[in-house]
Formats: structure tokens, sequence, C-alpha cells
């Protein structure tokens, strides 16, 4: 298996969440928040993280309806995803996310209940979800499918 660095993002029109991983260690770490306007990225930050982390891959969280139809975040995602890897020349990988913001949210909440101080943050919520997407593509990697 080779060792990859892997940028994850947890795309929303307002706000990106981002999470860097390392194949090696299989520990995703939320990161940062990239907002947006419109749904158009703050592309500069995007770089920063990209100059920043040297990823060899991308992964972008796409989210399905319950019953596992097409949400109405397919087509803004499938655009952001284009224009990274127009933009970046690197591999962009989709995983399949359902509710990784809902779990995000618990596994923050879960942190205050254990002492945290501070109180929970939508970007804080967007950068675990992120590292939440990271970790699902991880264990699809680690698995030895075809990512």
């Amino acid at each position: 298996m080779t060792h990859l660095t892997v940028l994850g993002f947890d795309y929303g029109k307002a706000r990106i969440g981002v999470a860097v991983a390392n194949t090696l260690t299989g520990v995703a770490t939320p990161q940062s928040t990239v907002t947006a306007r419109d749904g158009v990225p703050d592309w500069a930050a995007i770089t920063r993280c990209i100059q920043e982390w040297r990823p060899k891959r991308l992964v972008v969280g796409m989210p399905r309806k319950l019953d596992g139809s097409d949400s109405a975040m397919q087509e803004p995602i499938e655009r952001f995803i284009r224009q990274l890897e127009g933009r970046y020349a690197l591999r962009v990988d989709v995983v399949s996310e359902q509710l990784s913001s809902r779990e995000a949210e618990q596994r923050l909440k879960s942190a205050r209940q254990a002492g945290r101080k501070r109180k929970v943050r939508k970007e804080e919520i967007d950068q675990v979800a992120a590292a939440i997407i990271l970790e699902s593509w991880m264990q699809e990697y680690t698995n030895g499918q075809q990512l």
C-alpha cells in the first residue's frame, strides 16, 4: 500500500470543511473551514491548503438521500470536483456520505460533555465532517478496494 497524504472536503454553499489524512497513520485530522460565497469557494484558501499539505489525492463527500437517491447538492458538488481536478491536476475521489455533519455534531457534543468549555460552532462541524469523510475513504482504501 502506498503512503499518501490526502485532503478531504465537506462541501457546502457557505462553508467547506477541510481535513487532512495520512494513509500510513490512518488518522484524519480536522484542519480548517473555507468560506464560499453563493457556492463559489475561496480558491485562494484552498490553494493555501494544497500548498501546505501537498496531498497526492483529494476526497470529496457526496451526500445521498436516505433512500439512496441523489441529493440537491449533487450538481454543485460535481462542479466543485471538476474545478478541483482542473485547478490542481490531482485525482479526486468521491465518497458517498450520509449524515456526516450530524455525526460530526454528535462527536463535538460528546467532547463538550467530557469537559470541553466552548459551544460547538458550525465551522467545527464542517471540519469534523471532512475528517469523517476521509475516515470513510481510508476504510475503503485500506480494504484494498480500487480507489
